[in-house]
């Protein structure tokens, strides 16, 4: 179990150096925006169950756009 953990950390050390040798960069920012605008969207959809009740109620639980985490430097 300690070797696959290792092994887990060595790949996600290299895969992160590896990004930033190509110019890539991870959005650590992302997250705390996201949580915000997920929060919001969480509050929204509250009010839309209440008022409509749960059988017309429609909403988008998509909070995260993978596309955003990873970006170029």
């Amino acid at each position: 179990m300690i070797k696959s953990i290792i092994w887990i950390v060595v790949i996600v050390a290299l895969a992160y150096w590896v990004m930033g040798l190509m110019g890539y960069e991870i959005n650590k920012q992302y997250f705390t925006y996201s949580k915000d605008q997920c929060q919001a969207k969480l509050a929204s959809c509250t009010d839309n169950i209440v008022h409509q009740g749960i059988d017309n109620a429609k909403c988008n639980f998509n909070c995260v756009d993978p596309k955003l985490i990873i970006k170029k430097k």
